[in-house]
């Protein structure tokens, strides 16, 4: 979600939803357990000290160290989903529960950002600070300025769910009940980028530019790695269940000026439906 390039190796974290851990992928592909213990860990951002923040489905926001040592931020949402951090290290987290966009200042304060939501699930920050929020319940990708106006950036979606940019400014969108990933220009015009998938959530973007899909069913959940032409492959494997903005990199420059979802993202690096947003019964 950057500020300046990263050299070190990219790390993959993964939050895999009803199994309560978060997964850090090697670049090669390895898997270990990161933290274990939460109750179904969702969104996840990355701040530009490098604490990788996640929510979970107790409405807390937990704080990890790089150590893994973890600390609540904040409690008290319901059914938190997609997470992202602005340029000024405020915290932002879409609430399915109550349709609000929250943000919170780096000392824990909280204001709401915007309210009147359907759903809202992934988010992320375009180069102007704007940011965007996949809004499941509506079909609609809303674009809101740093003071709050809102704009409908595209609509007739099927219930989008991750959002990130590339390094052109491009963003893109997972379809959750389309199957698809969509491309839009900054101007708005819309593409095709993958189709096919099932129940597609959180995207990513590593530092050479492939992107990364978290989609699956229940107990079968994947990490699907696309190349910038659209190849793709299997990246990691073996979790029990997609979420919204569980995908986050650590060491990653991306085009915003901090991290996006699906959500993801930040300087060092992120569906409702029967599934609030991040368990999937869906088979």
């Amino acid at each position: 979600m950057l500020i300046a390039a990263s050299t070190q190796a990219q790390i993959l974290y993964v939050a895999g939803g009803d199994n309560n851990n978060i997964v850090e992928v090697t670049p090669g592909g390895s898997q270990s357990v990161f933290v274990s213990g939460l109750n179904g860990a969702g969104g996840l951002a990355f701040d530009s000290a490098g604490n990788l923040f996640a929510t979970d489905g107790s409405g807390n926001i937990n704080e990890l160290t790089p150590s893994a040592s973890r600390s609540t931020f904040a409690s008290g949402l319901s059914n938190p989903g997609g997470i992202a951090f602005n340029s000024l290290g405020n915290l932002f987290v879409a609430d399915g529960g109550s349709g609000n966009i929250y943000e919170y200042t780096p000392g824990g304060t909280r204001t709401t950002f915007a309210s009147g939501l359907s759903s809202p699930n992934g988010l992320a920050f375009n180069s102007s600070g704007d940011l965007f929020v996949a809004d499941g319940g509506s079909g609609n990708l809303y674009e809101f300025t740093p003071g709050g106006a809102r704009s409908t950036f595209a609509s007739g979606l099927i219930y989008p769910a991750g959002l990130a940019f590339n390094s052109s400014g491009d963003l893109f969108e997972s379809d959750f009940l389309g199957g698809n990933i969509n491309e839009f220009t900054p101007g708005g015009a819309e593409s095709t980028f993958a189709s096919g998938w099932l129940y597609p959530q959180a995207l990513a973007f590593d530092t050479t530019g492939n992107l990364y899909l978290f989609e699956g069913s229940y107990l079968n959940a994947a990490v699907i790695q696309f190349t910038p032409g659209g190849a793709h492959s299997i990246f990691a494997s073996g979790f029990t269940v997609p979420t919204t903005d569980g995908l986050a990199f650590q060491g990653v420059t991306l085009p915003v000026p901090e991290p996006s979802v699906l959500g993801l993202l930040t300087a060092g690096v992120g569906a409702l439906l029967v599934y609030r947003r991040r368990r999937c019964d869906l088979t």
